[in-house]
């Protein structure tokens, strides 16, 4: 079973950049596709961007569009996303979760999540 652990996190000011990791234990994600999710206080978990386990074919979704980059690394078992151009918005907590089977934009499609990273963006 693969556990993940999302780091990078922290305040930053509107059109700054932040770049979170989610690293991977107890098993690889090499095999697995990864995507990124985010939650605000009293709002549902959302799609951030996924990626295939080779990382050739990437998701995003519109609101993050041309600002973050989702990327993998397998050799080190770790999974990024470069955030940019950051807004007021973005602000919430971002969470990493594998996929056995699919480049999944909905959170039931994923079977193993970290516990989450808060990022906070001061306009």
């Amino acid at each position: 079973q693969v556990q993940l652990v999302e780091s990078g996190g922290g305040l930053v000011q509107a059109g700054g950049s932040l770049r979170l990791s989610c690293a991977a234990s107890g098993g690889t994600i090499s095999g697995y596709y990864m995507g990124w999710f985010r939650q605000a206080p009293g709002k549902e978990r959302e799609f951030v961007a996924a990626i295939t386990w080779s990382g050739g074919t990437t998701i995003y979704a519109d609101s993050v569009k041309g600002r973050f980059t989702i990327s993998r690394d397998n050799a080190v078992n770790t999974l990024y996303l470069q955030m940019n151009s950051l807004k007021p918005e973005d602000t919430s907590t971002y969470y990493c979760g594998a996929s056995g089977d699919r480049l999944g934009r909905r959170t039931y499609e994923y079977a193993y999540w970290g516990q989450g990273t808060q990022v906070t963006v001061s306009s």
